[in-house]
Protein backbone atom coordinates (compact mmCIF):
# COMPACT_ATOMS: atom_id res chain seq x y z
CA UNK A 1 0.00 0.00 0.00
CA UNK A 2 3.18 2.20 0.91
CA UNK A 3 4.61 1.45 -2.44
CA UNK A 4 1.44 2.17 -4.08
CA UNK A 5 1.09 5.50 -2.48
CA UNK A 6 4.75 6.47 -3.39
CA UNK A 7 4.19 5.68 -6.97
CA UNK A 8 0.69 7.69 -7.08
CA UNK A 9 3.12 11.08 -5.42
CA UNK A 10 5.52 10.32 -7.63
CA UNK A 11 3.45 10.11 -11.10
CA UNK A 12 1.58 13.27 -10.07
CA UNK A 13 4.80 15.29 -9.39
CA UNK A 14 5.94 13.66 -12.95
CA UNK A 15 2.65 14.51 -14.56
CA UNK A 16 2.71 17.96 -13.47
CA UNK A 17 6.42 18.70 -14.27
CA UNK A 18 6.15 17.74 -17.71
CA UNK A 19 2.47 20.01 -17.99
CA UNK A 20 4.69 22.62 -16.92
CA UNK A 21 7.23 21.97 -19.15
CA UNK A 22 4.99 22.13 -21.98
CA UNK A 23 3.53 25.56 -20.48
CA UNK A 24 6.68 27.20 -20.31
CA UNK A 25 7.67 25.37 -23.70
CA UNK A 26 3.92 26.63 -25.48
CA UNK A 27 4.73 30.64 -23.46
CA UNK A 28 8.26 30.43 -24.95
CA UNK A 29 6.94 29.68 -28.40
CA UNK A 30 4.37 31.94 -28.21
CA UNK A 31 6.88 34.88 -27.28
CA UNK A 32 9.06 34.34 -30.14
CA UNK A 33 5.97 33.77 -32.66
CA UNK A 34 4.57 37.05 -30.95
CA UNK A 35 8.11 38.99 -31.37
CA UNK A 36 8.25 37.83 -35.13
CA UNK A 37 4.81 39.14 -35.81
CA UNK A 38 5.59 42.38 -34.50
CA UNK A 39 7.20 44.61 -37.21
CA UNK A 40 7.15 48.27 -37.95
CA UNK A 41 5.32 49.60 -40.78
CA UNK A 42 4.25 52.83 -42.68
CA UNK A 43 1.22 52.82 -40.34
CA UNK A 44 2.31 52.46 -37.19
CA UNK A 45 1.43 55.37 -34.28
CA UNK A 46 4.71 56.52 -33.49
CA UNK A 47 6.08 58.84 -30.63
CA UNK A 48 6.81 62.31 -31.53
CA UNK A 49 10.08 62.56 -29.23
CA UNK A 50 9.17 63.51 -25.51
CA UNK A 51 6.22 65.92 -26.45
CA UNK A 52 3.80 62.81 -25.40
CA UNK A 53 2.41 62.81 -29.02
CA UNK A 54 1.68 60.13 -31.23
CA UNK A 55 1.01 60.23 -35.10
CA UNK A 56 1.20 57.64 -38.12
CA UNK A 57 4.63 56.78 -39.33
CA UNK A 58 3.99 58.28 -42.97
CA UNK A 59 2.12 61.53 -43.00
CA UNK A 60 0.70 63.35 -46.04
CA UNK A 61 2.27 66.28 -47.25
CA UNK A 62 0.13 69.44 -49.02
CA UNK A 63 3.09 71.33 -49.94
CA UNK A 64 4.58 69.89 -53.03
CA UNK A 65 5.53 73.12 -55.56
CA UNK A 66 4.41 74.94 -52.80
CA UNK A 67 0.92 73.34 -52.29
CA UNK A 68 -0.03 73.59 -56.30
CA UNK A 69 -0.32 69.98 -56.93
CA UNK A 70 -2.20 69.79 -54.18
CA UNK A 71 -4.60 72.54 -54.76
CA UNK A 72 -4.67 71.44 -58.13
CA UNK A 73 -6.91 68.41 -56.52
CA UNK A 74 -9.68 70.45 -55.89
CA UNK A 75 -11.88 70.33 -52.80
CA UNK A 76 -13.05 67.28 -53.53
CA UNK A 77 -10.19 65.56 -55.01
CA UNK A 78 -8.37 66.27 -51.83
CA UNK A 79 -10.98 65.33 -49.58
CA UNK A 80 -10.77 62.11 -51.33
CA UNK A 81 -7.43 61.52 -51.25
CA UNK A 82 -7.75 62.32 -47.55
CA UNK A 83 -9.94 59.66 -46.51
CA UNK A 84 -8.45 57.46 -48.68
CA UNK A 85 -5.35 57.83 -46.50
CA UNK A 86 -7.00 57.74 -43.48
CA UNK A 87 -8.88 54.78 -44.36
CA UNK A 88 -4.71 53.22 -45.02
CA UNK A 89 -4.10 54.29 -41.37
CA UNK A 90 -2.54 57.53 -42.06
CA UNK A 91 -3.60 60.24 -39.49
CA UNK A 92 -0.80 62.78 -40.22
CA UNK A 93 -1.07 65.71 -42.22
CA UNK A 94 1.31 68.72 -43.07
CA UNK A 95 0.20 71.71 -44.25
CA UNK A 96 1.24 75.40 -44.00
CA UNK A 97 0.15 78.65 -43.70
CA UNK A 98 2.10 79.60 -47.76
CA UNK A 99 0.68 76.68 -49.19
CA UNK A 100 -2.78 78.56 -49.59
CA UNK A 101 -4.54 74.74 -48.68
CA UNK A 102 -5.94 75.30 -44.73
CA UNK A 103 -9.84 75.67 -46.25
CA UNK A 104 -9.35 73.09 -48.61
CA UNK A 105 -7.68 70.40 -45.77
CA UNK A 106 -9.87 71.76 -43.04
CA UNK A 107 -12.70 70.83 -45.57
CA UNK A 108 -11.47 67.28 -46.45
CA UNK A 109 -11.05 66.23 -42.46
CA UNK A 110 -14.75 66.75 -41.92
CA UNK A 111 -16.33 63.65 -40.30
CA UNK A 112 -13.06 62.36 -39.77
CA UNK A 113 -12.48 61.75 -35.62
CA UNK A 114 -10.28 64.95 -34.70
CA UNK A 115 -8.58 63.01 -31.88
CA UNK A 116 -7.23 60.42 -33.98
CA UNK A 117 -5.71 63.04 -36.49
CA UNK A 118 -1.95 65.08 -36.36
CA UNK A 119 -1.99 68.12 -38.00
CA UNK A 120 0.99 69.90 -38.34
CA UNK A 121 0.91 73.42 -39.77
CA UNK A 122 3.40 76.58 -40.60
CA UNK A 123 3.48 80.01 -39.84
CA UNK A 124 5.08 82.47 -42.07
CA UNK A 125 7.84 83.88 -40.23
CA UNK A 126 7.89 88.33 -39.75
CA UNK A 127 11.73 88.73 -39.45
CA UNK A 128 14.48 86.12 -40.54
CA UNK A 129 13.97 83.39 -43.08
CA UNK A 130 12.48 82.95 -46.52
CA UNK A 131 10.54 86.53 -48.03
CA UNK A 132 7.60 85.86 -49.88
CA UNK A 133 4.74 84.26 -48.40
CA UNK A 134 6.99 82.79 -46.08
CA UNK A 135 8.01 86.26 -44.42
CA UNK A 136 8.18 89.91 -44.79
CA UNK A 137 8.72 91.04 -47.70
CA UNK A 138 11.47 93.37 -48.67
CA UNK A 139 10.97 97.09 -48.38
CA UNK A 140 7.24 95.87 -46.68
CA UNK A 141 5.59 97.94 -43.91
CA UNK A 142 7.57 97.12 -40.21
CA UNK A 143 4.41 96.29 -38.62
CA UNK A 144 4.45 92.13 -37.13
CA UNK A 145 1.48 90.38 -37.21
CA UNK A 146 -0.65 89.64 -34.27
CA UNK A 147 -0.15 86.16 -33.85
CA UNK A 148 -2.21 85.07 -32.44
CA UNK A 149 -5.03 86.56 -33.64
CA UNK A 150 -3.41 83.93 -36.63
CA UNK A 151 -3.48 81.29 -34.72
CA UNK A 152 -7.18 82.01 -33.67
CA UNK A 153 -7.72 82.01 -36.99
CA UNK A 154 -6.50 78.92 -37.90
CA UNK A 155 -8.60 76.90 -35.31
CA UNK A 156 -11.67 78.89 -36.10
CA UNK A 157 -10.74 77.28 -40.27
CA UNK A 158 -10.51 73.54 -38.86
CA UNK A 159 -13.10 74.19 -35.98
CA UNK A 160 -11.06 72.71 -33.74
CA UNK A 161 -9.74 73.44 -30.48
CA UNK A 162 -6.02 73.01 -30.98
CA UNK A 163 -3.33 72.08 -33.59
CA UNK A 164 -0.79 69.03 -32.36
CA UNK A 165 2.28 71.00 -33.97
CA UNK A 166 2.93 74.76 -35.11
CA UNK A 167 5.90 75.59 -36.91
CA UNK A 168 8.05 78.51 -37.53
CA UNK A 169 8.21 78.37 -41.24
CA UNK A 170 11.18 77.80 -43.67
CA UNK A 171 14.46 79.89 -42.03
CA UNK A 172 17.67 80.40 -43.01
CA UNK A 173 19.51 82.39 -41.16
CA UNK A 174 21.67 80.79 -38.02
CA UNK A 175 19.71 84.00 -36.12
CA UNK A 176 16.45 82.90 -36.64
CA UNK A 177 15.96 82.52 -33.07
CA UNK A 178 17.03 86.51 -32.70
CA UNK A 179 14.90 87.34 -35.68
CA UNK A 180 11.78 85.84 -34.78
CA UNK A 181 11.45 86.46 -30.97
CA UNK A 182 8.32 87.95 -30.45
CA UNK A 183 6.96 84.67 -33.08
CA UNK A 184 8.48 82.66 -30.71
CA UNK A 185 6.71 84.19 -27.57
CA UNK A 186 3.96 83.88 -29.21
CA UNK A 187 3.64 80.46 -30.22
CA UNK A 188 4.97 80.15 -26.75
CA UNK A 189 1.65 81.45 -25.28
CA UNK A 190 -0.68 80.03 -27.75
CA UNK A 191 0.80 76.62 -26.01
CA UNK A 192 0.07 77.96 -22.59
CA UNK A 193 -3.36 78.89 -24.13
CA UNK A 194 -3.84 75.19 -25.18
CA UNK A 195 -4.31 76.29 -28.76
CA UNK A 196 -1.29 74.09 -30.05
CA UNK A 197 0.42 71.36 -28.58
CA UNK A 198 3.67 71.59 -29.67
CA UNK A 199 6.08 74.38 -31.49
CA UNK A 200 8.90 73.81 -33.83
CA UNK A 201 10.77 74.71 -36.77
CA UNK A 202 11.74 73.94 -40.44
CA UNK A 203 14.69 74.95 -41.54
CA UNK A 204 16.40 74.87 -44.83
CA UNK A 205 20.01 75.38 -44.20
CA UNK A 206 22.77 73.40 -42.14
CA UNK A 207 23.16 76.68 -39.68
CA UNK A 208 19.52 77.28 -39.06
CA UNK A 209 19.12 73.25 -38.27
CA UNK A 210 21.92 73.53 -35.84
CA UNK A 211 20.33 76.25 -34.27
CA UNK A 212 17.35 74.21 -33.69
CA UNK A 213 19.48 70.95 -32.83
CA UNK A 214 20.95 73.46 -29.87
CA UNK A 215 17.16 74.92 -28.54
CA UNK A 216 15.33 73.62 -25.81
CA UNK A 217 12.22 75.82 -27.14
CA UNK A 218 12.00 73.70 -30.03
CA UNK A 219 9.47 70.69 -30.05
CA UNK A 220 9.20 69.50 -33.18
CA UNK A 221 12.18 69.69 -36.07
CA UNK A 222 10.48 69.53 -39.33
CA UNK A 223 14.03 68.01 -41.50
CA UNK A 224 15.14 68.17 -44.99
CA UNK A 225 16.46 63.76 -45.81
CA UNK A 226 17.39 61.59 -48.18
CA UNK A 227 20.43 60.01 -49.18
CA UNK A 228 21.29 61.50 -52.39
CA UNK A 229 21.58 64.84 -51.21
CA UNK A 230 18.97 66.25 -53.20
CA UNK A 231 17.25 69.18 -51.41
CA UNK A 232 19.26 69.37 -48.63
CA UNK A 233 19.84 71.54 -45.72
CA UNK A 234 23.57 73.00 -46.99
CA UNK A 235 26.23 75.82 -45.72
CA UNK A 236 24.74 78.07 -47.65
CA UNK A 237 21.81 80.29 -45.94
CA UNK A 238 19.61 79.52 -49.40
CA UNK A 239 16.44 77.47 -49.84
CA UNK A 240 17.10 75.89 -53.09
CA UNK A 241 21.16 75.89 -52.84
CA UNK A 242 23.24 73.19 -54.80
CA UNK A 243 23.28 70.41 -52.78
CA UNK A 244 24.82 66.68 -52.92
CA UNK A 245 25.28 63.48 -51.00
CA UNK A 246 28.48 65.67 -49.15
CA UNK A 247 25.74 67.07 -47.55
CA UNK A 248 23.75 64.50 -46.06
CA UNK A 249 26.37 63.79 -43.07
CA UNK A 250 26.18 67.20 -41.15
CA UNK A 251 22.83 67.14 -41.06
CA UNK A 252 22.31 63.30 -39.67
CA UNK A 253 24.83 64.61 -37.24
CA UNK A 254 22.04 67.81 -35.65
CA UNK A 255 18.98 64.84 -36.18
CA UNK A 256 21.21 62.81 -33.99
CA UNK A 257 21.65 65.67 -31.19
CA UNK A 258 17.81 66.53 -31.53
CA UNK A 259 16.96 63.22 -30.54
CA UNK A 260 19.23 63.14 -27.86
CA UNK A 261 17.28 66.09 -26.74
CA UNK A 262 14.19 64.11 -26.73
CA UNK A 263 12.77 66.37 -29.51
CA UNK A 264 9.97 65.74 -31.85
CA UNK A 265 12.08 64.63 -35.82
CA UNK A 266 9.94 64.15 -38.85
CA UNK A 267 11.72 63.98 -42.03
CA UNK A 268 10.81 65.66 -45.62
CA UNK A 269 11.79 65.62 -49.14
CA UNK A 270 12.25 61.95 -48.34
CA UNK A 271 11.57 61.67 -52.39
CA UNK A 272 12.97 65.22 -53.27
CA UNK A 273 9.68 66.69 -53.65
CA UNK A 274 8.93 64.42 -56.90
CA UNK A 275 12.69 64.74 -58.61
CA UNK A 276 13.24 61.02 -57.73
CA UNK A 277 11.22 60.06 -61.04
CA UNK A 278 12.83 56.58 -61.02
CA UNK A 279 10.79 54.48 -58.27
CA UNK A 280 14.41 52.52 -57.49
CA UNK A 281 15.54 56.01 -56.25
CA UNK A 282 12.87 56.89 -54.17
CA UNK A 283 13.04 53.14 -52.77
CA UNK A 284 16.34 53.66 -52.18
CA UNK A 285 15.85 57.07 -50.14
CA UNK A 286 13.14 55.63 -48.43
CA UNK A 287 14.51 52.46 -47.45
CA UNK A 288 18.19 54.54 -46.59
CA UNK A 289 15.83 56.33 -43.82
CA UNK A 290 13.67 54.08 -42.75
CA UNK A 291 16.82 51.33 -41.57
CA UNK A 292 18.72 54.51 -40.46
CA UNK A 293 16.55 54.77 -37.40
CA UNK A 294 17.08 58.80 -37.73
CA UNK A 295 13.75 60.60 -37.55
CA UNK A 296 10.26 59.56 -35.74
CA UNK A 297 7.89 59.86 -38.92
CA UNK A 298 8.18 61.40 -42.35
CA UNK A 299 6.05 63.15 -45.11
CA UNK A 300 5.61 62.91 -48.40
CA UNK A 301 3.81 64.72 -50.79
CA UNK A 302 1.26 62.96 -52.75
CA UNK A 303 -1.46 64.00 -55.48
CA UNK A 304 -3.01 59.87 -55.78
CA UNK A 305 -4.46 57.10 -54.48
CA UNK A 306 -1.31 55.47 -56.03
CA UNK A 307 1.57 57.54 -54.58
CA UNK A 308 -0.08 56.64 -51.02
CA UNK A 309 -0.03 53.10 -52.23
CA UNK A 310 3.64 53.06 -53.12
CA UNK A 311 4.99 55.18 -50.20
CA UNK A 312 3.38 52.55 -48.19
CA UNK A 313 4.38 49.74 -49.50
CA UNK A 314 8.15 51.28 -50.21
CA UNK A 315 8.30 52.34 -46.10
CA UNK A 316 7.00 48.46 -45.06
CA UNK A 317 9.08 46.51 -47.47
CA UNK A 318 12.14 49.03 -46.00
CA UNK A 319 11.71 47.45 -42.79
CA UNK A 320 11.16 44.15 -43.86
CA UNK A 321 14.45 44.39 -45.55
CA UNK A 322 15.99 45.52 -42.31
CA UNK A 323 14.47 42.38 -40.48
Amino acid sequence: MKKEQINRREFIKGTAAVAGAALISQYAISAETSTEIVKKTAIDQVELGKTGIKLSRLGLGLGTRNGVEQRNLGPDGLKDLIKYAYDKGITSLDTAEAYQTHSMLAEAIKGLPREKLFIQTKISAYGGGRGGRFGRRSGAAATPPNNLEKIEGFLKTYDTEYIDSLLIHCQTNPTWDEDNKQLMEDLAKAKEKGYIRTHGISCHSLSATTKAASLDWVDVNLVRINPQGVLMDTSQQQVFAQSSESDVPPVVEQLKIMREKGHGTIGMKLIGEGAFTDIEQRKKSIAWVMQSDIIDAVIIGVKSKEEIDEAIKNINDAFAEKV
